[in-house]
């Protein structure tokens, strides 16, 4: 039976309150174009923009500039820069000129702009090719033929070795001082690398000397535009773990196979790249395993045609049991172990990610180039809710109810919120029972994009703003509604939205109240990391605004 939770006299928090403004901490003006930003932490304390010829590198508290420069006045050899990549954690930026026929890089100290070191010895760099190890405090440099590795600080080549094909990725420091690292296939060296094979490796970064290697099965990539991992590393006792597509167990000591309970998947055509995409991504299509003490829950997506949810014990590997069939399902982002449950959420939002560029004539003989960096969250079908039983992996429930749409699904202690866009499902765990059913036009906020939990409420991103609801009850809490937009960012109890002519909204998540700050459209803005403050580069300006 369908039932709806109705909350008569409630007054939503802030949906009909004017708004306010952000407050402006300060605004600076460079003496050059912004191209390129990079925001640093409140904690570090400074940040820098920068256009083909110039930098500045300023002050977070204050908006005062610490360091600017020509590169030509910066560097020997570099007149204009077609790339920047900064490197946080070492405090240095690596800039690029690619014009001359033959890579220049440079190296700079982020904190000052003084040249750390210069070469034209690598070639086809890029974001994906460059790694640093703050253990060794160097820099892991992938080339075609071989992988080398420098000092941080003089760009001294230390080793280089020709074992180790493709990028370093992601690694673990070892309790030995040792390190085990995968690698992986960068976009703009994909065609280069010959002889390529995934690759995991115990090394020695003292010397280069590879102590065992073995291979894994899957993918490894980092996301196009925000540049995650899509996979985890990590050292538990003897054994090495590799989460990707699964999970790959091997001994510490030795690099041999322990056990292997993952698959191949590439979640080819699930979303179309946009026009004019030179970059393109789909994650999130399949749910990350689940580890509850000794057992493991891993979704195997092996197969296009049906999928199996499959519980090993995590120490040895063994397979317990194998589910019935999930047949043609497309994408499961989410698995949830609650209990004696194993929940799926069967299609929905995954996400996307593009780096899109466009070159069209402006009608005057010359061109117009626009780039934009989007990430979205498209929705994939069929959708589809069931529950399996962790004690033998037999089908407990399956709700028809979703079959026309699934946004997202949360859990938050027992309670299982399923959202199709338009309504809130609160589902009985055990039996698949709607407790709750809730219109989510009650939040005033259109329909649903996604749904999350903070305390304890569940927090509706719609169409136009942000509305909450008590997780409990069903009953709507506070709303704040806002133009057309898009979630841009979130940091504890603050939620960013972004309209498409780059205006942003803060939210407050414990009223939905919110205050604006109105950009030009094309801006790009930065939430700090404690959520705080927003970063706005336009064109000349920088502007630092608060959000509380």
């Amino acid at each position: 039976m369908r039932t709806y939770t109705l909350t008569c006299s409630l007054i939503l928090a802030t949906g009909l309150l004017a708004q306010d403004d952000m407050s402006t901490i300060w605004e600076t003006k460079l003496e050059h174009r912004i191209e390129h930003t990079g925001t640093g932490t409140e904690e570090r304390g400074f940040s820098y923009a920068a256009d083909d010829k110039e930098m500045t590198v300023f002050d977070n508290k204050t908006g005062a500039t610490k360091w600017t420069g020509r590169y030509k006045d910066l560097t020997p050899k570099l007149n204009k820069v077609d790339e920047l990549i900064p490197f946080w954690e070492s405090d240095a930026i690596f800039l690029f000129d690619r014009r001359t026929g033959k890579d220049q890089i440079a190296v700079l100290n982020l904190a000052d702009g003084k040249l750390l070191w210069h070469t034209d010895k690598y070639q086809n760099l890029s974001d994906e090719n460059v790694i640093y190890i703050p253990e060794k405090d160097g820099f892991a440099i992938s080339l075609k033929e071989r992988l080398v590795f420098v000092k941080a600080k003089t760009g001294e080549e230390l080793w280089s070795t020709d074992k180790f094909k493709g990028v370093a990725g992601q690694y673990v420091a070892t309790p030995d001082g040792k390190m085990v690292m995968v690698n992986f296939v960068p976009s703009n060296l994909g065609a280069l690398f010959t002889g390529f094979k995934n690759q995991i490796v115990k090394i020695d970064l003292s010397n280069g000397n590879i102590l065992w290697e073995n291979t894994y099965v899957g993918r490894a990539e980092r996301k196009v535009i925000s540049r995650e991992f899509l996979y985890d590393l990590d050292v538990a006792g003897d054994k090495v773990f590799l989460r990707m597509n699964g999970m790959q167990v091997y001994d510490l000591n030795t690099g041999a196979n322990v056990y292997t309970a993952a698959f191949d998947y590439t979640p080819d055509r699930l979303v179309g790249a946009p026009a004019g995409a030179k970059k393109f991504g789909v994650y999130h299509a399949v749910a990350e395993p689940v580890v509850v003490g000794d057992d493991l829950y891993v979704l195997d997506m092996s197969n296009k045609k049906s999928q199996y949810v499959k519980k090993y014990d995590r120490n040895s590997g063994k397979l317990l049991w194998s589910s019935p069939e999930i047949k043609e399902a497309r994408a499961i982002p989410n698995m949830y172990v609650v209990g004696d449950k194993v929940l799926l959420q069967i299609g929905g939002n995954v996400e996307a990610q593009a780096y899109i560029y466009k070159r069209e004539p402006d009608g005057q003989g010359g061109w117009t180039i626009t780039e934009e960096w989007r990430i979205w969250r498209p929705n994939v079908k069929p959708n589809g809710i069931q529950a399996f039983n962790t004690s033998d992996g037999s089908l407990a429930w399956d709700s028809e109810r979703f079959r026309k749409g699934i946004t997202n699904a949360v859990v938050i202690d027992d309670q299982f919120v399923v959202c199709s866009g338009k309504e809130l499902y609160s589902m009985d765990i055990a039996t698949g029972v709607e407790k709750f059913v809730v219109p989510v036009a009650k939040g005033g906020v259109g329909n649903a994009d996604q749904i999350m939990t903070y305390q304890d409420k569940i927090v509706v991103i719609g169409d136009k703003g942000v509305s909450t609801f008590d997780m409990k009850t069903g009953n709507a809490v506070a709303s704040g509604k806002y133009k057309k937009s898009d979630l841009e960012d979130h940091e504890g109890d603050r939620m960013i939205l972004k309209t498409a002519g780059s205006d942003i909204a803060c939210f407050d998540l414990d009223n939905c109240s919110y205050k604006e700050f109105k950009a030009r459209t094309g801006a790009i803005t930065s939430m700090s990391t404690d959520g705080n403050f927003v970063y706005v580069y336009d064109k000349k300006n920088v502007t630092k605004v608060g959000t509380r």
